[in-house]
C-alpha cells in the first residue's frame, strides 16, 4: 500500500465532510489491492436520512488509488422515495456531505470551484430538479459572480437584528453561503420575531420562512423594513424634539456634533 496515498486519501475523505470514522475501513481497502472499493457514511439531519456511497478506482498505470465521487441516496421523513444524487470529486475545492444534503433540498451553496482549465472561480450552485443528465443526476446550474447576485444587499432589504453586529452579520452570511437554512430575527412593529432564511441566488434575493417554515412573502418583509425604519425615523424625530425643547443656549450645537461623533464611530 501506497502510505502517502493513504494519508492524501484519509484527509480528502474527511474534509469531504464524512470525518475520521473511515479512516480505518479506508486503510484495510486499500491494502487488499483490488481495481476498484466503496466504502459508506450514514448521516441524519433532523429526521431526514442520508447514506453517502463513496467510489474508490485504482489506477492502472501505478498502486495509486483516487477518490472519484459519492452517491447520496436521500430519505425524506414523508417520502416514500430516496432521492439520488452524484457529486463528482475535483482537484480544488468539493461539494462537502452537508453541503450536498442542502443541494438536494433545493438550496444554493457558493463555493470556490476549479474550471477543467484549472482556473478558480467562486459561484453559486442550485440543483435544478426539471432536468437530469442520462445517468439520472439533476443538472447543478451555476450563478457566477457576473450574474450580479450580491448576498448582503439581498439581506438588507430586511429588518433583520443580527446585521447590526458585525459578528453575527458574518455568521449569518457564512452559513448561508454553506447552503443553510438560518434562523434570524426580524424586527416588526419594534418586536423580534424568529425567522428562518435561505439564499436565493437565481432571482437575487433571500427567501424568507415563518417558524412553522411557511414561505413569508418578500413584499411582506421588504413593508416590515420600511415600517421599522419609519419607527426609527419618527423616534429620532421626538429625541431632537426633546432636545431643542430642553436646550437653552450654545451648548447644544457642541452636544449634537459629540452624538455625531459618537454615532459615526459606532459604524
Amino acid at each position: 500500500m501506497n502510505d502517502k496515498n493513504f494519508e492524501y486519501l484519509r484527509d480528502q475523505v474527511k474534509y469531504t465532510g464524512f470525518g475520521e470514522g473511515l479512516e480505518s475501513e479506508l486503510k484495510e481497502k486499500m491494502q487488499q489491492q483490488k481495481p476498484s472499493f466503496t466504502l459508506t457514511h450514514n448521516s441524519q439531519y433532523g429526521n431526514d436520512s442520508a447514506t453517502a456511497t463513496l467510489n474508490f478506482k485504482k489506477s492502472d498505470q501505478s498502486d495509486m488509488y483516487f477518490f472519484n465521487s459519492y452517491k447520496v441516496d436521500l430519505q425524506k421523513e414523508n417520502s416514500k422515495e430516496a432521492l439520488e444524487q452524484t457529486f463528482y470529486i475535483n482537484k480544488g475545492s468539493n461539494i462537502t456531505m452537508k453541503e450536498a444534503y442542502n443541494l438536494m433540498e433545493g438550496r444554493a451553496v457558493n463555493k470556490d470551484l476549479t474550471s477543467k482549465e484549472g482556473q478558480v472561480y467562486n459561484t453559486w450552485v442550485q440543483m435544478d430538479f426539471k432536468e437530469s443528465d442520462s445517468a439520472g443526476n439533476f443538472k447543478l446550474n451555476q450563478y457566477h459572480q457576473n450574474y450580479g447576485y450580491d448576498l448582503e444587499a439581498a439581506l438588507s432589504k430586511h429588518p433583520i437584528k443580527e446585521l447590526d453586529t458585525a459578528k453575527f452579520k458574518e455568521d449569518l452570511t457564512d452559513s448561508l453561503k454553506k447552503g443553510n437554512l438560518q434562523s434570524a430575527t426580524f424586527l416588526k412593529d419594534g418586536k423580534e420575531v424568529k425567522h428562518y432564511i435561505e439564499a436565493n441566488p437565481q432571482f437575487k434575493t433571500i427567501n424568507a420562512y415563518d417558524g412553522n417554515l411557511k414561505r413569508i412573502d418578500n413584499r411582506q418583509t421588504k413593508e416590515e423594513k420600511q415600517s421599522e425604519g419609519q419607527n426609527t425615523s419618527q423616534k429620532q424625530d421626538n429625541k431632537k424634539q426633546s432636545q431643542n425643547t430642553n436646550d437653552d443656549g450654545p451648548a447644544a450645537p457642541q452636544e449634537a456634533k459629540k452624538r455625531k461623533r459618537k454615532q459615526s464611530n459606532s459604524m
